[in-house]
């Protein structure tokens, strides 16, 4: 049987996935009891893993590197994974 924990987490997740297509970016829930989100860019091929956690103060979303955003502000958590996962500045 799912945790209310766990059912919260892939609530948050999917909410974020079904976001990054209109910015460019794929993802995949991944990982049962314990989900997590694969994004990656399709063109440059730049990969991260998100996971979803409470806080004292809410969800937060948590990526490598150094990414974190709250759960509740998906627009703002898909910006900044396609800015870190798109191309390095020329």
């Amino acid at each position: 049987m799912t945790s209310t924990y766990t059912q919260q987490r892939r609530t948050h997740l999917e909410t974020l996935a079904a976001q990054l297509p209109e910015y460019g970016l794929v993802g995949r829930l991944l990982g049962g009891e314990d989900p997590m989100l694969w994004v990656w860019h399709p063109t440059t091929g730049k990969q991260t893993i998100i996971f979803a956690t409470p806080t004292k103060d809410g969800w937060l979303f948590l990526w490598s590197p150094n990414g974190q955003a709250k759960a509740d502000a998906t627009t703002t958590t898909v910006e900044l994974l396609r800015k870190a996962l798109a191309d390095p500045p020329t």
